[in-house]
C-alpha cells in the first residue's frame, strides 16, 4: 500500500464529523473549534445558519453571541442528538442544495468543513447567497487543498468530493456573487509546531500512523502520544493571512453586496 493510499484509508477516521469529549479526536476538534472561536464574532448579535451543524458543538459556541441560531444538517438522529444536547440551537433537518430558509432571511450563513463535501458547490453558494441578507456575510472553513491532499488532484479524503485552494476557493466565491473581505489561514503554532518536530516533522502523520494500525477494540495508542494530543487545545494553532498555500485550513468571510 502507498503512503498516499494509506493515507486516505486513515482519514476518514480522523476528523469526520468529530465530537468533543474524545480524547484520540482532541486535535482535530480543536482545530475546528479554533476556527470557530475565529468567526464566532461575526455573528455578534446576528441570525446565524449554520449549513451542515454536525454534532452541534460549533452552533452553540456561535450562540453565545449570536441573536438566534438554526442549525441544518440532513442526518435525523444529528438533528435529534442536536436538539437534545444543545437547546440554545434550534436544529432542523435539511438539505443544503435547498436550504429552508426564505430569501433573505438571515444575517450570517455559517459553513464549516462542508463545502469540500459537496457535490455541486457553485449551487450550494448560489442557495447561501437568496438566503443572505444584503450586507450578511458567509463564513466558510475547508482544507487546503496543496496540504490536505499534497501532490494530488484527487481527494485522498474518500469522503470530499472537490478540495480547494487558497485561489479556488477565492475564485468560486467571487462567481457566486460575493465580495470576499477575508481570506485567511489556520497554521499550527508554537507548541505544534514543537511537536511536528518531535515526531520527525508531522504530529498529523504521527496520529495517522496508529490509526492505521489499529484493530477494532485494540487501541494501539502510545500513552506519551495521547497524552499530548490530549494536552492541545484551540489557541495552540494560528490564524492569519500569511503563508496562505502552506496553512492546513482556509478560512473565508465573504459579504453577499
Amino acid at each position: 500500500m502507498t503512503t498516499s493510499s494509506a493515507r486516505a484509508e486513515a482519514l476518514h477516521l480522523t476528523g469526520e464529523r468529530t465530537v468533543p469529549g474524545i480524547p484520540e479526536e482532541n486535535y482535530w476538534f480543536r482545530r475546528h473549534e479554533a476556527a470557530y472561536l475565529a468567526l464566532a464574532p461575526v455573528c455578534a448579535g446576528a441570525t446565524v445558519l449554520e449549513a451542515g451543524c454536525g454534532e452541534g458543538y460549533g452552533a452553540a459556541l456561535i450562540a453565545r453571541q449570536a441573536r438566534r441560531v438554526v442549525g441544518i444538517d440532513y442526518d435525523e438522529p444529528t438533528v435529534d442528538h442536536v436538539a437534545r444536547r444543545y437547546p440554545e440551537v434550534h436544529p432542523v433537518r435539511g438539505n443544503l442544495a435547498w436550504l429552508p430558509v426564505a430569501s433573505s432571511g438571515v444575517d450570517v450563513v455559517a459553513n464549516f468543513q462542508v463545502i469540500e463535501h459537496l457535490w455541486d458547490q457553485a449551487g450550494f453558494l448560489a442557495e447561501c447567497f437568496r438566503v443572505l441578507r444584503p450586507g450578511g456575510r458567509l463564513v466558510v472553513t475547508t482544507p487546503n487543498r496543496i496540504t490536505f491532499s499534497p501532490g494530488s488532484d484527487t481527494p485522498l479524503n474518500p469522503y470530499h468530493t472537490r478540495e480547494l485552494s487558497a485561489s479556488e476557493l477565492d475564485a468560486l466565491l467571487r462567481e457566486a456573487g460575493f465580495a470576499v473581505e477575508s481570506l485567511r489561514g489556520l497554521h499550527h503554532g508554537p507548541a505544534l509546531r514543537a511537536l511536528d518536530e518531535r515526531h520527525g516533522g508531522s504530529i498529523i502523520d504521527a496520529q495517522l500512523e496508529v490509526v492505521m494500525g489499529e484493530l477494532p477494540g485494540q487501541a494501539r495508542w502510545p500513552a506519551g502520544l495521547l497524552a499530548e494530543i490530549t494536552a492541545i487545545g484551540a489557541g495552540d494553532f494560528e490564524i492569519h493571512d500569511e503563508r496562505l498555500d502552506e496553512s492546513l485550513d482556509l478560512i473565508a468571510v465573504a459579504v453577499r453586496p
